[in-house]
């Protein structure tokens, strides 16, 4: 069964939530993504992805009859919106390059029913983009990683084997010195390349499969 997203508005007081979650499990419902916040007019706003609903009409009354709560939406879930999703570390001009050709091959797969969505951030040092790999796990949808820059090794190696021991992650690096060419799954010179390879690796209408190349470094 397909996930259910609805984004709940409420007044910003203690026990909302508890309220709302006891209603969705007296339903069976699983709750298999939660993101909240408090927006600038002090309401709460509640995003949850819902699975196994029996009957989301009476729910969703059950869920507008708590007082505190303002609205509740249905829509699409991020996974339909957004897709598969790309992440690419390192430093401006690489970060910037292997965008240039993410973007481009992504586009051509979204015409065709794809959603590939592409996330970049520059960064420069060991222990920042150490933490930002290993935050990668806490990110929902990623699917790939592109490490692009000069030199990457150390706590950003061991952040990678980390990540990749514990979900199904292509990554991709540029060709640098350091420890994380040893443990990519593939290596490119060429950071355009390296965005257009991120992509076919993770999409559904290319006919690729890094497992069957026979080489890692081009």
């Amino acid at each position: 069964m397909p996930n259910t997203a609805i984004t709940i508005k409420s007044l910003e007081k203690k026990g909302v939530l508890d309220e709302i979650t006891n209603i969705i499990s007296s339903y069976g419902a699983n709750i298999s993504y939660t993101h909240l916040f408090i927006e600038k007019n002090n309401l709460g706003s509640i995003n949850l992805e819902l699975e196994s609903i029996n009957n989301l009409e009476q729910l969703l009354e059950d869920i507008k009859s708590i007082d505190s709560v303002q609205s509740v939406e249905v829509h699409s879930s991020l996974n339909d919106i957004y897709g598969k999703r790309i992440i690419i570390f390192g430093g401006g001009a690489q970060v910037s390059q292997v965008a240039m050709g993410a973007i481009t091959e992504a586009d051509r797969h979204n015409i065709r029913g794809e959603r590939i969505s592409i996330d970049t951030i520059p960064l420069v040092g060991e222990d920042d983009i150490s933490e930002a790999v290993e935050a990668l796990s806490r990110l929902p949808r990623v699917s790939a990683l592109v490490l692009a820059g000069s030199l990457m090794g150390g706590k950003i190696a061991e952040s990678v084997s980390n990540v990749k021991s514990e979900h199904d992650l292509v990554v991709i690096s540029l060709n640098m010195p350091g420890g994380v060419t040893k443990i990519a799954d593939i290596v490119i010179s060429d950071p355009i390349q390296a965005g257009v390879m991120a992509v076919m690796a993770i999409a559904d209408t290319a006919i690729f499969d890094i497992k069957k190349l026979k080489k890692n470094k081009f």
